[in-house]
C-alpha cells in the first residue's frame, strides 16, 4: 500500500513542473491552495454522501471506495502544495499507533 501512496507523491512533485494545460495536478497547482482545499472539501463532503448513501443501499459502497480514494487524492495534493510527503502522514499515524484514541485527543488539546 505506502509503494502506491509513494509513487503517487512523487508523481503529484513531479506535477508541479508541468505546464497547466498538460495536467490536471498542475492546473489545481496553477490556481492555488485554495482552490486544492476547495477540492478536498468537496470530495469530503462527496464521501460522506457516499457512506450515508451505502449505510441505506449495500450495493453503493463501491461509490464510497471511489470518492474516498478522490478524497485522498486530493488530500494528497494538498499535502504536496505544503512540501509535504505521504510519508509524513504514515509517520504520524505510526506515532499514534497503539496510543489511546482518548489520550491523543487530550494531548492536543492543552
Amino acid at each position: 500500500m505506502m509503494d502506491v501512496l509513494q509513487q503517487l507523491g512523487e508523481t503529484l512533485e513531479a506535477r508541479k513542473q508541468a505546464a497547466s494545460d498538460e495536467s490536471y495536478v498542475a492546473s489545481l497547482y496553477a490556481k492555488g491552495l485554495d482552490k486544492i482545499l476547495e477540492k478536498v472539501g468537496e470530495e469530503a463532503v462527496e464521501a460522506i454522501l457516499a457512506a450515508k448513501n451505502a449505510q441505506l443501499d449495500a450495493g453503493q459502497k463501491d461509490k464510497v471506495i471511489a470518492e474516498t480514494a478522490d478524497l485522498w487524492f486530493h488530500s494528497m495534493v494538498m499535502l504536496a502544495a505544503l512540501d509535504l510527503k505521504p510519508e509524513d502522514v504514515v509517520a504520524e499515524l505510526g506515532r499514534r499507533f497503539g496510543l489511546s484514541g482518548l489520550d491523543e485527543k487530550a494531548s492536543r488539546t492543552t
